[in-house]
């Protein structure tokens, strides 16, 4: 089951910034997908406006960065970090 959205053409707790060249990007997906957690995926290379979005957010040039419901701004984080935050919005046990 893919939980992914592309676009943000429908509501969800994260906005996800990323590229699929990115490792981080991917060990960031596949927690969230391990967890079945909904996000909107926003490609930065296909996307119009992503990058600039993504950099807006972060203040930084680095993906992933992840957008939280809460206003919380995540750039590159850990397994740990992730999870963590997860379970603090109440998306995880």
């Amino acid at each position: 089951m893919q939980r992914m959205r592309q676009g943000g053409a429908m509501t969800s707790a994260i906005e996800f910034y990323g590229a699929q060249w990115c490792g981080d990007c991917r060990r960031a997906k596949q927690v969230l997908d391990r967890y079945h957690v909904d996000y909107n995926h926003h490609d930065i290379e296909s996307e119009e406006g992503a990058a600039e979005k993504a950099e807006q957010i972060s203040g930084q040039k680095h993906i992933p960065v992840l957008l939280f419901e809460d206003g919380t701004v995540f750039v590159e984080p850990t397994n740990p970090q992730l999870t963590g935050k997860l379970k603090e919005l109440g998306l995880i046990e």
